[in-house]
């Protein structure tokens, strides 16, 4: 029997007409009902917030709130930084002035939401004492991380859950242990002394004192250090990847996250991301293969690279590209978590010694007590002091990270507030680390004796100092990172007496973690 055209054109158009419904209607749910269910719960519970727009959140009250800030008039003259105090670093409500104002606004606890990403944002110390003690599997990483952000984290250590995140911390953490650490002290030294012997010559050749940008040469620094430590390589071979992760992390910070369907168009950024991203990868891989042609001791690249062979034991049946995705995900982590962060604290730590010359004098006499004319060692770093309360108190000025973020993988309470499966929780770490009723009224200033007697006794809730995150999900690379920073510090110290440039503009910013948008540009001299 034939087929009657007009009959089967009339169940094309009734199936592409439902089609087209129920896809409205998915996207209703995504985009208005879930979002308005999420938030209505909390607002029962009588939490606020400023009230979102359609598709973009809160974005456009965000740029306003910014916009009003940055056209206040500033000096921006240069001038010289002679007394401690000149430089201000109650920075986070410059460059997050719209948490500060709904903070003030709304409580300590508020929700507000960037694109269709739901945030319950929360400056209490009590509740993010529950929630930095709390390890229930229920409490994860965000999904966007790994969308919105994927080109630079994918599926790594750092925004993975569950299982997988399970076998990437069991695979990476054990190779950061102290004990591993220690070894790699003097890995540590060789690669600095040798950055300190192109400062020598600096110095030499421009009669006795120079001036010195001091964030690009830590930069490069950590990166060889993180090379030679993890991956049996140095910064002159994995030069490249670096750069363009610099680049990817650059382009990245300037969106918002959470606008649905934006990382999906063919837009100027987007375009760059995913050059990048490509770039990126196939130079991981092209690592990789080096590796498994040769013969190395065993290092962490080695370990990620025999975590991939397991790799059906945690994330079902695998294809080359799947575990090819594995490595790369987290050697991105790695190259990103271990390197960037590293050197910016060093960066800002200098930064604050030459502004206070007082406390660059008494980390200088207690290297040169304990270490003397030789290179620093494990046991002598343990035994320094002043320099750790030094880099404690840069940590809690200038935390790299920005915020803690999870997501409630199911309905989860905290100091008897339910936060629903799918919210989002958002801890702004500076805002902790500045409140002046956790840390005194002199919470803005450089003040390392607060930590004289440890980090317990600093603060009235010791969980607000967060600057290497919370609860399980707490840093992995936390001591290699403080090894690696009191090393460079110490050798620095022993070598060089300096002040901050006249030149030096104090404005940090956030490129998704806190740098010196100008950079930190050093006077230096010899010791």
């Amino acid at each position: 029997m034939e087929a009657n055209p007009v009959l089967m054109a009339k169940i094309t158009v009734s199936v592409a007409i439902g089609g087209f419904i129920v896809l409205l209607m998915q996207l209703y749910n995504l985009l208005v009902l879930k979002p308005k269910l999420l938030r209505a719960k909390l607002q029962r519970q009588g939490i606020r917030g400023p009230s979102p727009s359609f598709f973009f959140g809160n974005i456009p009250e965000m740029k306003r709130i910014q916009l009003q800030v940055h056209a206040t008039p500033k000096t921006t003259a240069t001038k010289e930084y002679d007394h401690p105090d000149a430089i201000a670093h109650d920075w986070p409500s410059t460059i997050f002035p719209h948490l500060e104002q709904w903070r003030n606004e709304y409580g300590p606890i508020f929700l507000y939401s960037s694109g269709n990403i739901q945030l319950l944002c929360i400056t209490d110390p009590e509740m993010v004492k529950e929630i930095s003690l709390c390890t229930s599997l229920s409490l994860g990483k965000p999904s966007y991380l790994s969308k919105d952000r994927g080109p630079l984290l994918g599926q790594g250590i750092l925004s993975s859950d569950g299982s997988i995140w399970a076998h990437q911390r069991k695979i990476i953490a054990p190779e950061l242990y102290i004990d591993k650490v220690k070894g790699m002290v003097n890995l540590m030294v060789d690669s600095t002394t040798s950055m300190l012997r192109s400062w020598e010559s600096r110095i030499e050749n421009e009669g006795g004192i120079a001036d010195i940008k001091i964030n690009e040469d830590l930069r490069s620094l950590s990166a060889d250090i993180i090379s030679r430590a993890c991956f049996g390589s140095n910064y002159s071979q994995g030069e490249e990847i670096f750069l363009k992760l610099n680049t990817l992390q650059g382009i990245m910070s300037k969106g918002h996250v959470g606008v649905p369907g934006f990382r999906f168009l063919p837009s100027k950024n987007n375009r760059a991301m995913w050059k990048l991203e490509e770039e990126i990868n196939s130079m991981i891989l092209k690592v990789v293969k080096q590796r498994t042609e040769a013969s190395y001791e065993k290092d962490l690249l080695q370990m990620v690279l025999e975590g991939a062979k397991s790799y059906n034991d945690y994330y079902g049946p695998s294809t080359d590209s799947s575990r090819d995705k594995f490595i790369v995900d987290n050697c991105k982590n790695i190259y990103f978590a271990g390197h960037e962060t590293t050197a910016i604290t060093a960066t800002w730590s200098l930064m604050l010694l030459a502004a206070h010359p007082e406390w660059q004098a008494r980390a200088r006499a207690e290297v040169l007590e304990i270490c003397g004319d030789s290179p620093p060692d494990a046991n002598m770093l343990r035994n320094m002091k002043t320099l750790t309360m030094v880099i404690q108190e840069t940590l809690r000025l200038y935390p790299p990270a920005a915020f803690v973020i999870r997501a409630a993988l199911e309905d989860i309470t905290f100091k008897d507030i339910m936060i629903s499966k799918g919210m989002n929780i958002q801890i702004p770490v500076p805002i902790l680390q500045q409140q002046c009723d956790l840390w005194g009224p002199d919470a803005h200033k450089f003040n390392p004796e607060r930590f004289a007697r440890g980090i317990v006794r600093a603060c009235k809730t010791p969980q607000a100092y967060m600057p290497f995150g919370i609860g399980p999900r707490v840093c992995a690379g936390q001591h290699f990172a403080m090894t690696e920073l009191k090393v460079i510090l110490t050798l620095i110290l022993s070598k060089f007496c300096f002040s901050l440039s006249p030149g030096y503009q104090h404005s940090p910013a956030f490129r998704l973690v806190i740098v010196p948008e100008h950079g930190v540009t050093l006077r230096v001299r010899t010791a």
